[in-house]
């Protein structure tokens, strides 16, 4: 339930966001496909609304004009952002969101990896990580793009492919770079065969033409969607059960016929990633076939613990600098509690024992809780680390550095 302070629209509201950000292709899979998931891979943007309200979110933030006005409109902040981005941002505005919340007369609140989770996937319903598309835009491109050729919005287009009129609650850009994967070769075959040119898209392009889609769907009823976080270590393992390492690089590790994963240097969101998997998908798949390689399939659970796999790598990031991340660690307050390499204090965890992959749930959840124990510390106050998201990402980088070392 959401808190008493919470409006109650709000979940009327949310559950009508929540229908959205879903692909042409996703009718493709079966619902009953999704039930044989993980079930720890499910995360709810219902359940990350009930977090929102219930951990008090609410009294300082609203979602599209509806709750408190101390802080943002978390559905109104119309850039990219990165999980390192989110995770500066809680970490900068800790202190006065504690003295805000001692002001209102509650608590700060525990915060466990599920709870992120299901936060994280409630702001990707906001589009909050992705600025939304237009719609507009979307249902030119709809045309132009030879969309309507098989599939049909209202009573317009073909019948080959399925309706996009009733487009359910279980997608998110995860499961469609999943659909786009899996049923681009059906695709491509269906378009020679009515004579279609194969589309490719812009970053801004899928977003668009989804949110036309979006706007043309009616709400419907809850149910989980596949989101962010998956399993950092199980996406290691699809990584190479796939034979992803065949091609592909990480950290120098793999192959060398497509980029090295870890050292792109580039930020992107997930609807790009989506983009990038349809557009480079006939030179993949053509790659495999000539190295004899089986062109696997990526269900939506296992797309989840590879995206999650790429985020601790930082591959939707800028790429971190280990040694600045190193320089930053050595010359603020963390020292105060923590110790690094011999310098610093023990009251706290050894920094340069903390690394590894990690799933994005965990590093906010930590990052909350961890927090706790320093405000409620004894010793003379040290002030408090502002960090931006790169630099979030360098110090990610020197951990993950010191953990493979």
């Amino acid at each position: 339930m959401l808190s008493k302070h919470a409006p109650t629209s709000l979940v009327g509201r949310i559950e009508l966001k929540s229908s959205l950000a879903v692909t042409v292709l996703v009718l493709c899979i079966s619902q009953p496909a999704f039930a044989q998931e993980r079930l720890e891979l499910k995360q709810s943007p219902l359940a990350g609304s009930q977090v929102f309200g219930s951990k008090g979110c609410i009294k300082c933030h609203s979602v599209n004009g509806l709750g408190g006005s101390l802080g943002p409109d978390l559905a109104r902040i119309f850039e990219r952002r990165s999980i390192y981005d989110l995770a500066a941002s809680m970490w900068n505005h800790l202190p006065s969101m504690q003295e805000k919340m001692q002001e209102l007369g509650f608590e700060r609140p525990h915060l466990d990896e599920r709870e992120a989770g299901d936060l994280v996937a409630f702001l990707f319903t906001l589009n909050y990580f992705d600025p939304p598309g237009d719609p507009e835009l979307g249902q030119t491109l709809f045309i132009e793009k030879k969309c309507v050729v098989c599939h049909q919005v209202g009573s317009q287009g073909g019948v080959v492919g399925p309706s996009l009129d009733h487009l359910g609650r279980y997608s998110s850009p995860i499961s469609v770079a999943a659909a786009m994967w899996n049923h681009g070769p059906g695709m491509d075959y269906m378009m020679q065969a009515k004579g279609v040119q194969r589309p490719t898209f812009s970053d801004s392009e899928l977003p668009d033409l989804l949110a036309y889609l979006e706007s043309a769907s009616p709400p419907s009823v809850a149910q989980p969607m596949y989101v962010l976080p998956g399993d950092a270590e199980q996406g290691l393992l699809v990584f190479k059960k796939k034979a992803c390492d065949e091609c592909h690089s990480v950290w120098g590790v793999g192959g060398n016929l497509g980029p090295d994963l870890a050292r792109r240097g580039k930020r992107w969101g997930l609807t790009q990633f989506a983009t990038a998997m349809w557009n480079k998908a006939p030179g993949m798949i053509a790659n495999m076939q000539a190295r004899g390689v089986l062109v696997p399939e990526l269900s939506a659970g296992e797309m989840a613990d590879l995206v999650a796999y790429l985020y601790s790598v930082q591959y939707f990031a800028e790429s971190g600098d280990a040694q600045a991340g190193r320089r930053l660690l050595l010359s603020s307050s963390c020292l105060a509690c923590h110790s690094l390499n011999g310098q610093g204090e023990s009251t706290a965890s050894n920094l340069a024992e903390i690394g590894g992959t990690v799933s994005p749930a965990q590093v906010i959840s930590s990052l909350w809780n961890h927090t706790l124990r320093v405000e409620t510390g004894d010793g003379p106050a040290t002030p408090w680390p502002v960090v931006s998201g790169q630099e979030m990402a360098n110090i990610s980088a020197f951990l993950q550095e010191r953990r493979r070392n």
